[in-house]
Protein backbone atom coordinates (compact mmCIF):
# COMPACT_ATOMS: atom_id res chain seq x y z
CA UNK A 1 0.00 0.00 0.00
CA UNK A 2 1.36 3.42 -0.98
CA UNK A 3 1.69 6.02 1.73
CA UNK A 4 0.38 9.45 0.77
CA UNK A 5 2.10 12.47 2.17
CA UNK A 6 -0.37 15.11 3.24
CA UNK A 7 0.51 18.63 2.16
CA UNK A 8 -0.25 21.05 4.96
CA UNK A 9 -1.33 24.53 3.93
CA UNK A 10 -1.49 27.16 6.65
CA UNK A 11 -3.62 30.26 6.34
CA UNK A 12 -2.23 33.26 8.10
CA UNK A 13 -3.43 36.84 8.20
CA UNK A 14 -4.97 39.58 10.26
CA UNK A 15 -8.43 39.32 11.77
CA UNK A 16 -11.40 39.41 9.40
CA UNK A 17 -9.42 38.64 6.26
CA UNK A 18 -11.37 35.54 5.29
CA UNK A 19 -9.08 32.81 6.61
CA UNK A 20 -11.86 30.60 7.95
CA UNK A 21 -14.09 31.02 4.91
CA UNK A 22 -11.16 30.33 2.60
CA UNK A 23 -10.09 27.24 4.58
CA UNK A 24 -13.59 25.83 4.46
CA UNK A 25 -13.97 26.60 0.74
CA UNK A 26 -10.59 25.14 -0.19
CA UNK A 27 -11.32 21.95 1.75
CA UNK A 28 -14.59 21.61 -0.16
CA UNK A 29 -12.86 22.25 -3.52
CA UNK A 30 -10.21 19.61 -2.85
CA UNK A 31 -12.49 17.12 -1.07
CA UNK A 32 -10.44 17.17 2.11
CA UNK A 33 -10.44 18.51 5.65
CA UNK A 34 -9.59 21.78 7.30
CA UNK A 35 -8.58 22.60 10.87
CA UNK A 36 -10.63 25.36 12.52
CA UNK A 37 -8.86 28.00 14.59
CA UNK A 38 -8.97 26.69 18.16
CA UNK A 39 -8.29 30.16 19.61
CA UNK A 40 -11.78 31.30 18.60
CA UNK A 41 -13.35 28.45 20.55
CA UNK A 42 -11.08 29.05 23.54
CA UNK A 43 -11.64 32.80 23.70
CA UNK A 44 -15.39 32.54 23.12
CA UNK A 45 -15.66 30.04 25.98
CA UNK A 46 -13.58 32.03 28.45
CA UNK A 47 -14.71 34.89 30.63
CA UNK A 48 -11.19 35.97 31.62
CA UNK A 49 -8.44 37.87 29.85
CA UNK A 50 -6.21 35.57 27.78
CA UNK A 51 -2.77 35.02 29.35
CA UNK A 52 0.57 34.06 27.83
CA UNK A 53 0.09 30.54 29.22
CA UNK A 54 -3.33 30.44 27.52
CA UNK A 55 -1.72 31.18 24.16
CA UNK A 56 0.64 28.24 24.65
CA UNK A 57 -2.32 26.04 25.60
CA UNK A 58 -4.20 27.21 22.51
CA UNK A 59 -1.17 26.48 20.29
CA UNK A 60 -0.81 22.96 21.76
CA UNK A 61 -4.49 22.23 21.20
CA UNK A 62 -4.35 23.65 17.65
CA UNK A 63 -1.45 21.33 16.82
CA UNK A 64 -3.24 18.38 18.41
CA UNK A 65 -6.34 19.00 16.26
CA UNK A 66 -4.17 19.46 13.18
CA UNK A 67 -2.37 16.15 13.69
CA UNK A 68 -5.65 14.30 14.28
CA UNK A 69 -7.15 15.65 11.06
CA UNK A 70 -3.96 15.13 9.04
CA UNK A 71 -4.39 11.39 9.59
CA UNK A 72 -7.81 11.62 7.91
CA UNK A 73 -7.14 14.20 5.19
CA UNK A 74 -7.12 13.62 1.45
CA UNK A 75 -3.77 14.85 0.00
CA UNK A 76 -4.15 18.36 1.46
CA UNK A 77 -4.94 19.72 4.90
CA UNK A 78 -5.90 23.37 5.30
CA UNK A 79 -5.04 24.88 8.66
CA UNK A 80 -6.80 28.02 9.88
CA UNK A 81 -3.88 29.72 11.67
CA UNK A 82 -0.50 28.51 12.89
CA UNK A 83 2.48 29.32 15.13
CA UNK A 84 3.68 32.55 13.48
CA UNK A 85 0.33 34.09 14.35
CA UNK A 86 0.77 32.95 17.98
CA UNK A 87 4.30 34.41 18.02
CA UNK A 88 3.18 37.79 16.73
CA UNK A 89 0.33 37.96 19.26
CA UNK A 90 2.66 37.01 22.12
CA UNK A 91 5.14 39.71 21.10
CA UNK A 92 2.42 42.31 20.64
CA UNK A 93 0.54 41.66 23.87
CA UNK A 94 3.20 40.32 26.26
CA UNK A 95 6.51 41.48 24.80
CA UNK A 96 7.99 37.98 24.60
CA UNK A 97 7.46 34.61 22.98
CA UNK A 98 7.53 31.25 24.78
CA UNK A 99 10.39 29.02 23.59
CA UNK A 100 7.97 26.24 22.67
CA UNK A 101 6.21 28.47 20.11
CA UNK A 102 9.52 29.63 18.59
CA UNK A 103 10.65 26.01 18.32
CA UNK A 104 7.42 24.95 16.61
CA UNK A 105 7.83 27.65 13.96
CA UNK A 106 11.18 26.11 13.05
CA UNK A 107 10.25 22.45 13.37
CA UNK A 108 6.61 22.38 12.24
CA UNK A 109 6.68 24.16 8.94
CA UNK A 110 4.00 23.96 6.32
CA UNK A 111 4.27 23.05 2.68
CA UNK A 112 2.70 26.40 1.81
CA UNK A 113 1.47 29.46 3.68
CA UNK A 114 -1.40 31.50 2.28
CA UNK A 115 -1.19 35.05 3.62
CA UNK A 116 -4.61 36.69 3.36
CA UNK A 117 -4.55 40.31 2.33
CA UNK A 118 -6.58 43.01 4.10
CA UNK A 119 -8.76 43.78 1.09
CA UNK A 120 -11.97 42.40 2.58
CA UNK A 121 -14.20 44.63 4.71
CA UNK A 122 -13.95 44.27 8.47
CA UNK A 123 -16.75 42.13 9.90
CA UNK A 124 -17.09 42.52 13.67
CA UNK A 125 -17.65 39.53 15.90
CA UNK A 126 -17.24 38.95 19.66
CA UNK A 127 -13.64 37.62 19.48
CA UNK A 128 -12.15 40.17 17.08
CA UNK A 129 -10.37 43.11 18.66
CA UNK A 130 -8.14 44.93 16.15
CA UNK A 131 -10.05 46.50 13.24
CA UNK A 132 -7.62 49.43 13.02
CA UNK A 133 -4.46 47.26 13.18
CA UNK A 134 -4.95 44.87 10.29
CA UNK A 135 -2.22 46.45 8.15
CA UNK A 136 0.16 46.39 11.11
CA UNK A 137 -0.37 42.64 11.66
CA UNK A 138 -0.29 41.90 7.93
CA UNK A 139 3.17 43.52 7.71
CA UNK A 140 4.42 41.51 10.70
CA UNK A 141 3.22 38.22 9.16
CA UNK A 142 4.75 39.15 5.80
CA UNK A 143 8.06 39.97 7.50
CA UNK A 144 8.10 36.64 9.38
CA UNK A 145 7.37 34.61 6.25
CA UNK A 146 9.94 36.52 4.21
CA UNK A 147 12.71 36.51 6.84
CA UNK A 148 12.25 32.79 7.46
CA UNK A 149 12.21 32.13 3.69
CA UNK A 150 9.03 30.10 3.95
CA UNK A 151 7.00 29.23 0.84
CA UNK A 152 4.03 31.60 0.72
CA UNK A 153 1.59 33.34 -1.53
CA UNK A 154 -0.38 36.47 -0.82
CA UNK A 155 -4.07 35.87 -1.43
CA UNK A 156 -6.10 38.90 -2.43
CA UNK A 157 -9.44 39.53 -4.01
CA UNK A 158 -13.03 39.60 -2.94
CA UNK A 159 -14.92 36.40 -2.19
CA UNK A 160 -14.96 34.11 -5.28
CA UNK A 161 -11.84 35.79 -6.66
CA UNK A 162 -10.01 35.07 -3.41
CA UNK A 163 -10.86 31.39 -3.70
CA UNK A 164 -9.78 31.38 -7.35
CA UNK A 165 -6.47 33.06 -6.47
CA UNK A 166 -5.86 30.52 -3.70
CA UNK A 167 -6.51 27.57 -6.03
CA UNK A 168 -4.10 29.11 -8.56
CA UNK A 169 -1.45 29.41 -5.84
CA UNK A 170 -1.97 25.75 -4.94
CA UNK A 171 -1.64 24.69 -8.60
CA UNK A 172 1.56 26.71 -8.87
CA UNK A 173 3.14 25.03 -5.84
CA UNK A 174 1.63 21.56 -6.33
CA UNK A 175 1.16 21.08 -10.08
CA UNK A 176 0.33 17.39 -9.65
CA UNK A 177 -2.87 18.16 -7.70
CA UNK A 178 -5.26 17.86 -10.62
Amino acid sequence: METTTIKRIALIGAESTGKTTLCRSLAMCYNTLWVPEYAREFVAGSSKETSLDDIVTIAHKQLEHENELAALANKLLFVDTEFILAKVWCEDIYGNVPTWIEERISTHQYDLYLLTNNDLPWVPDPVRVNPQRRDYFYQLYLKELTNRQLPFEIISGRYEMRLYNATQALQKHFPDLS
